[in-house]
């Protein structure tokens, strides 16, 4: 099971990694995020293109954290903003190591101590050479739209517009009950 499970992820990489490289160069940096597998908590894999008419927050996220409380908040803005809102949450090991190793611990944890019920993804990397490929489109400033964008701890996030072009991205700081987010999530 262990050697089936890498198997995935190496594959899950590869694919990743020619999807960013040769994908990119043709066609708007929406098409092309939305061409990059994200592989869930569970296994099953999903694309961004699947989300229609609704903006997307991306954070990345962390289980023994200063700032994992945010998981409450960030339920709280899921339940409220649904209908017309997603949110995906990717753990990530990048700051300090503060989150756990299997994805079943990951789940178990977010479910039975924040009741998160928003999308989960497989952990990645978010910085460094095995940064995931979507977050390597995010911060990538030439072609984002949007410009630069620096992670510099958990909980940063990320909101996209129905199209996913960067709306604007909020530091660990920004509470997701935030005026700041709330009033993106209620204009028209």
């Amino acid at each position: 099971m262990k050697l089936k499970n890498n198997l995935f992820k190496t594959a899950f990489i590869l694919v990743s990694v020619f999807t960013v490289i040769f994908g990119f160069s043709s066609g708007s940096y929406a098409q092309n995020i939305d061409q990059i597998p994200l592989r869930t908590l569970d296994g099953d894999t999903i694309y961004l293109s699947q989300i229609k008419d609704k903006k997307i927050l991306i954070v990345n996220t962390a289980s023994k954290c200063g700032y994992t409380k945010q998981y409450a908040d960030l339920q709280q803005l899921y339940e409220k903003y649904k209908d017309k809102l997603v949110i995906i949450g990717f753990p990530t090991d990048n700051f300090m190591n503060q989150e756990f190793k299997t994805a079943d611990e990951i789940k178990e944890f977010c479910t039975k101590n924040y009741g998160v019920t928003f999308q989960m993804m497989d952990k990645v990397d978010v910085r460094g050479n095995t940064i995931h490929p979507l977050y390597q489109a995010l911060l990538d400033e030439k072609s984002n739209g949007y410009g630069k964008i620096q992670i510099k701890w958990n909980f940063h996030k990320i909101l996209l517009d129905e199209h996913h072009k960067i709306i604007k991205d909020f530091p660990t700081s920004v509470s997701p009950l935030s005026e700041e987010i709330t009033k993106l999530l209620d204009a028209r």
